[in-house]
């Protein structure tokens, strides 16, 4: 009897979650709603995050505010998001970078398939193989040749531990066999600084961050990470082109606080996928981003094995952040 008692009380308890959460997404938006971007103002990931909070907005009547939380790699602005309450009205847009830096880390305060809930993929990134002007390399066949008459002297800079930039340049390395030193930055800026200025080799990173200093001629562009040559620079060639079956991407994603109510989250997976159907798809593609339209369950599914991958290069490559 007492067993009994317990299953029901179970039963009601669950039942009333349920019913809160369909009442909660049945007003909701009635408020704004926050975007944490846990880096500064600025590149890529700020870029695409404001257009997408832009066109949220006009399509559900509510302002989408987006918030810089940056510092400690991301870490503390997803702690902002994991610790807010699963309401809908504080949700997260980051990189692939939320995912892997935390496997670099020593102590990280929460876990992400734990504490956060998959909303949506936005977009995917090819990156691109930035080299300093003044060094004769025009393509990956002449950087590995170059890389290998100078071998351990050739330095890559990397925007942020963890990075998809910094896991291309390990991949890269390992792929190519070539000796080279990979110097960590804060930030993509001052990284680009340095390879103009020619006291670093290369960058690898998103190919919005180096388009503009390719087409000025500032730096030079040899590669492209992505499967097939990116629209924004179609005579540039694919890493893939000389080391078969390299790939390779930066991804932009919207998350919320574990236990976002379902109605909730796919009201705003469809939302995204509406917002990247119109005037911002052509806006991305400009920029030379991929989109990616998807239900809930195929941002979960890609998250699960993008996060198997880039495991196994942290592991191999030994990254820590120190």
């Amino acid at each position: 009897m007492q067993r009994m008692h317990f299953v029901r009380a179970t039963l009601a308890a669950i039942g009333l979650v349920a019913v809160a959460g369909s009442a909660l997404a049945q007003g909701y938006p009635n408020k704004p709603i926050r975007i944490v971007i846990p880096f500064p103002p600025g590149g890529t990931l700020d870029t695409v995050g404001r257009l997408l909070a832009q066109k949220l907005g006009e399509q559900m009547g509510q302002s989408f505010v987006v918030e810089n939380k940056p510092g400690g790699n991301g870490v503390i602005g997803g702690d902002v998001v994991a610790k807010a309450p699963a309401d809908g009205y504080t949700l997260l847009f980051n990189a692939s970078t939320f995912t892997t830096a935390p496997m670099t880390m020593k102590s990280v305060p929460y876990t992400v398939q734990k504490d956060f809930a998959p909303i949506a993929l936005v977009a995917k990134a090819p990156l691109s193989v930035a080299i300093n002007k003044n060094l004769p390399i025009t393509d990956i066949k002449s950087l590995i040749a170059y890389g290998k008459a100078h071998p351990g002297k050739m330095t890559f800079a990397v925007g942020s531990i963890g990075s998809a930039g910094h896991l291309s340049t390990e991949l890269l390395k390992r792929a190519s066999q070539i000796d080279y030193l990979v110097v960590p930055y804060k930030g993509t800026a001052p990284a680009f600084q340095d390879l103009i200025g020619g006291q670093i080799d290369g960058f690898i990173d998103p190919i919005l961050g180096s388009l503009q200093y390719h087409k000025s001629g500032m730096l030079r562009v040899v590669a492209v990470t992505s499967a097939q040559r990116a629209t924004s620079l179609p005579d540039v060639p694919t890493v893939a082109e000389t080391i078969p079956g390299y790939e390779f991407y930066s991804w932009y994603g919207l998350w919320g606080p574990a236990k976002l109510p379902a109605e909730i989250t796919q009201r705003l997976n469809t939302e995204v996928n509406k917002a990247l159907a119109g005037e911002m798809k052509d806006k991305l593609r400009e920029q030379g981003l991929l989109l990616t339209p998807g239900s809930v369950e195929d941002f979960a599914k890609f998250q699960r094995s993008d996060m198997e991958r880039s495991q196994k290069i942290v592991t191999e490559g030994n990254i820590r952040v120190e």
